[in-house]
């Protein structure tokens, strides 16, 4: 893999980087995406899926704030399929007061965005889980986005688009000649060359910068999540304050996501973040003020991202840090031509900073092709998804996949094997062919096989068994599947679930170990 000159090599398969490669590539331009792990494996993976509506920076920072808007109103029409319009409410409790609120309708209106204050009753109304404390009510346009699908979508049509993808594939250094960067260098000694290489590695791409001798000032902010075994709002649930721990709790499919923390950690511990019992302690004292019933409500596990934060000083106290979209142009910044850096930013507005990394590469390259990922609907996002006679097998799949159902046989693979989360054997076998799936963790993330209520302890032999024969029919494959799964479980999953082993929670893994053999 591959002989070729690229025009452009983007290293990191995130949000960011996924939808650069879609628009590199829209743009009739040779692209490579090289990414050491599966898609979506890094921080785009671990947030709140939250698509914002801009109203939680319109205090702090309008700028971001309109991004966000305009990138919500394009995302629900591109990206329909990804997205879920839950709206959104900002709810203020005695504590809070109503002067920060009056001030939040005010910034939210002078950045575009659909503020409108409601009555405390009516809130209730509409959602009886939140605090009946509340004083005041402002419904915002929120939304909840799957970041799996948002980044299955955008890599699924950069490929369509004529861009090659490799996954699993670590770089180890940027490549120079006469003082340019021309192309990267994997772990395994390859060299690939290209006319132009962006770095949208998130909080990584300061160490990959450093191997061409540009230095990025990088401070990684960790944030903890805690996910719900059920929806317990219809809506995004927001504290109408200054942002803090525990004031947004998102619906996404069937569960919710409390979040989150904002601690500074060092960047040698990224490689492993986990959240801790104190951050599941905070979350849930926090969390109990938004919606009393978090208390009393099942958590299937913590986890944590890291948010690649640019600072001028990474060993200062943060105060400086920018939220915003950084890109960087080595060239005119350091004299390094041949580098782009794309980072910062949010879920959100990736298509945007996309954009405007693939605006400068193409500025280098003497391209005039204009950007058109704001008009072009998503795979899975065209048109009306479709009908079957009989929609119970079929049900999940057009909720995960949309239109491209239509690619599934459903007539040969509509076994169900994974009972949580009504996966098939045919969407086992579509995840195979158009995302490169080569083992259970890799299928758990475009399929959410594992991710439900029993998270695999039910179902993980016989999808083993239908992936081997899709891979490599034999039946010791499946084994070694399994296994694969198990041991990575043991490492990622449990990690965490430990921080939050108590009660019903803990009850409930001792009767998942008993079930598997205590292999799990």
């Amino acid at each position: 893999m591959p002989s070729k000159e690229y025009d452009v090599i983007i290293v990191g398969g995130g949000i960011t980087g996924a939808a650069t490669a879609r628009d590199c590539a829209l743009r009739s331009l040779s692209t490579l995406l090289i990414e050491r792990g599966d898609i979506c494996d890094g921080a785009s993976g671990r947030n709140h899926g939250l698509l914002h509506s801009g109203a939680r920076y319109a205090v702090t920072d309008r700028e971001g704030a309109e991004e966000c808007i305009r990138e919500n109103r394009i995302l629900r029409r591109i990206a329909s399929n990804c997205v879920e319009p839950t709206e959104g409410l900002f709810i203020s409790l005695p504590e809070d007061g109503l002067d920060y609120q009056a001030n939040f309708i005010k910034k939210c209106q002078e950045a575009g965005i659909d503020a409108q204050a409601m009555d405390p009753a009516e809130a209730l109304r509409l959602e009886p889980a939140i605090n009946p404390r509340i004083i005041g009510a402002v419904k915002v346009p929120d939304a909840s986005v799957d970041p799996f699908r948002l980044v299955d979508a955008h890599i699924l049509d950069a490929q369509r688009h004529g861009a090659d993808i490799m996954k699993f594939t670590a770089v180890a250094s940027l490549v120079k000649e006469n003082g340019r960067v021309v192309g990267v260098k994997t772990a395994a000694g390859e060299l690939i060359r290209g006319r132009e290489v962006v770095l949208a590695a998130g909080i990584w791409t300061a160490g990959l910068a450093r191997e061409a001798g540009v230095n990025i000032g990088m401070m990684p902010s960790k944030g903890a999540l805690i996910i719900f075994g059920h929806r317990i709002a219809n809506m995004v649930i927001n504290r109408c304050r200054k942002p803090a721990n525990a004031d947004i709790l998102v619906p996404g499919d069937v569960v919710s996501v409390l979040g989150t923390t904002s601690d500074k950690v060092p960047i040698d511990t990224c490689d492993d973040m986990r959240a801790t019992p104190a951050e599941v302690d905070l979350l849930l004292r926090e969390g109990e003020q938004l919606v009393p019933s978090l208390a009393k409500t099942r958590i299937i596990r913590a986890y944590a991202g890291v948010r690649p934060l640019v600072v001028a000083d990474p060993a200062g106290d943060g105060r400086n840090v920018s939220r915003g979209i950084v890109l960087l142009d080595h060239e005119e910044r350091d004299g390094v031509p041949g580098l782009i850096t794309i980072t910062g930013g949010k879920l959100t507005t990736a298509r945007l900073m996309a954009e405007m990394a693939t605006d400068l590469v193409c500025k280098k390259l003497g391209s005039t092709a204009v950007c058109k990922t704001a008009q072009l609907p998503l795979p899975g996002s065209e048109g009306r998804k479709p009908r079957f006679e009989d929609p119970f097998v079929e049900r999940a799949a057009i909720g995960r996949h949309g239109t491209e159902v239509s690619r599934m046989d459903f007539e040969k693979g509509g076994e169900i094997l994974c009972e949580c989360e009504h996966v098939t054997r045919a969407e086992i076998a579509y995840a195979v062919e158009n995302f490169g799936v080569r083992n259970i963790s890799d299928l758990r993330r475009h399929t959410r096989i594992g991710m439900g209520t029993c998270q695999g302890s039910f179902c993980i032999r016989s999808v083993a068994a239908a992936l081997a024969e899709i891979l490599a029919p034999d039946a010791a494959a499946a084994a070694k599947l399994a296994d694969e799964f198990v041991n990575q479980y043991r490492q990622e999953r449990w990690k965490g679930i430990t921080p939050v082993l108590w009660g019903d929670t803990l009850r409930e893994a001792e009767y998942m170990q008993k079930v598997n053999g205590n292999e799990i």
